[in-house]
């Protein structure tokens, strides 16, 4: 089952359609200069607390001595990397939980 997605570019407009007052392009610069902010945090390694949606933190992820790709099928070896990762808040979780139990 395939799910719908929000662009960025929807996400624009959806705030210009409640906000008609700010330009498009001041929203743009807007949600472009927050999500670089959150990009240069990681790459310095921090923790991005993001209080009613969430946190981003970087984890490391263990390197395999015999790793596989699965399209394929070549082996090679792994190395230790980190990938970012993002846990929901609380404020969040329960949105999304409430969500779930009206689609049903």
């Amino acid at each position: 089952m395939a799910k719908e997605k929000l662009t960025k570019a929807e996400m624009v407009d959806n705030i210009h359609t409640e906000n008609p007052n700010i330009t498009k392009g001041d929203i743009q610069q807007s949600v472009d200069g927050f999500i670089e902010e959150i990009n240069k945090g990681l790459e310095d390694g921090k923790t991005i607390e993001l209080r009613g949606l969430g946190t981003f933190e970087l984890r490391t992820v263990k390197g395999r001595p015999m790793a596989r790709n699965p399209r394929t099928g070549e082996y090679f070896t792994s190395e230790d990397h980190q990938v970012a990762s993002f846990r929901p808040g609380k404020v969040l979780q329960r949105r999304i939980n409430s969500n779930s139990a009206k689609d049903e």
